[in-house]
């Protein structure tokens, strides 16, 4: 007995690191199912809601939820003096930082809620609208090859051979899914051309905020831009927002809209965070990476899309081109306090 106690009490903290990890697995999962899922599910909503009308009801749930999250995480924990390295001084890290908001903090949120949620999401509904589930979810899941390129064309990060290979790849995959089918529906093209518009747009969203998120909590800076995101896209939807037969919007469409505004982006953006907070980038991003075949069976069992040997050479070229682009990325890191 007196060898075994000391070996558990020195194992503890393993122990303990060991069952954290094992509970934020899960809850990346979580997140994945969440994620791959939402696309056909917004999809069926479509039936009964305008796109860019369920898109403003989204943005507006979603944004005030994330704005009051980060609200009363402020309030709670500001007072705190909490330590970076205690476990609810991380947490609400993630929702809250006393960092002052500076002037240009200001102007360059509004941008990313212009570029990053008002035109993303004008261009990804309206994208996901035209095309398959399997098409949107594949040209998504290449977001992690446009932001690498455009780093290296501003010169904030340097492309080795493993991220060109993996640029290419995800190109040729890209192409085997949506470019070798493209005359078999112009709807499809012109919604996969705006799928591509809002995946440039949540790449240029992703590296200006950057600067933000290494002074301000991410969700924080998430909650601020999406706001102002909100309050440009809603003016802009006002009349799908007048047109819509309010009084034929079944419940369960209602219900696929708080859904979608609250797991798909609040409940998942929090996980996404906190993993990157926990466990870096790199490997948060191998989650995401699932996100293609998860919305591709969704698809499959729920919306009846057909999934040929094309779709699925194009989908590991795709997820294995993102793959190598991420190998060797350094971990992101946020400051609790400045």
């Amino acid at each position: 007995m007196s060898n075994a106690e000391p070996f558990g009490i020195r194992h503890l903290p393993f122990a303990i690191d060991v069952i954290r990890t094992s509970r934020l697995d899960a809850l990346l999962l979580l997140m994945t199912v969440i994620w791959g899922t939402n696309y056909a599910l917004v999809k069926t909503a479509f039936r009964e809601l305008d796109p860019q009308a369920f898109n403003a009801l989204r943005l507006v749930l979603s944004s005030s939820v994330m704005v009051s999250a980060s609200l009363i995480f402020r309030r709670r924990w500001a007072a705190r003096g909490t330590a970076a390295d205690d476990e609810i001084g991380v947490v609400a890290s993630i929702f809250h930082t006393p960092a002052p908001v500076t002037r240009a903090d200001w102007i360059r949120l509004v941008w990313l809620g212009l570029v990053g949620h008002c035109l993303y999401q004008y261009l990804f509904v309206g994208g996901l609208a035209k095309t398959s589930v399997a098409n949107g979810a594949l040209l998504v899941s290449a977001t992690p090859v446009v932001i690498t390129l455009f780093s290296s064309i501003g010169g904030k990060e340097r492309i080795g051979a493993l991220h060109w290979a993996g640029t290419l790849l995800s190109l040729l995959g890209i192409y085997i899914v949506v470019g070798r089918n493209a005359h078999l529906s112009g709807g499809s093209v012109r919604g996969d051309l705006m799928l591509m518009g809002a995946v440039v747009c949540w790449a240029a969203y992703t590296i200006g905020a950057r600067p933000l998120m290494v002074r301000h909590s991410p969700v924080g800076v998430t909650a601020l831009s999406m706001l102002f995101g909100t309050l440009i896209y809603v003016p802009l939807a006002a009349p799908r927002l007048a047109q819509v037969p309010w009084g034929s919007v079944s419940t369960i469409t209602w219900v696929k809209l708080v859904y979608s505004s609250l797991f798909a982006i609040c409940v998942a953006y929090t996980i996404w965070y906190a993993a990157v907070r926990a466990i870096g980038s790199a490997r948060t991003s191998v989650y995401s990476n699932l996100l293609p075949i998860v919305a591709m069976l969704t698809a499959y069992l729920w919306l009846h899309e057909p999934i040929g040997p094309a779709k699925i050479l194009g989908a590991t070229a795709v997820l294995a081109g993102v793959a190598l682009t991420r190998l060797g990325q350094a971990r992101l890191q946020i400051p609790a306090q400045q």
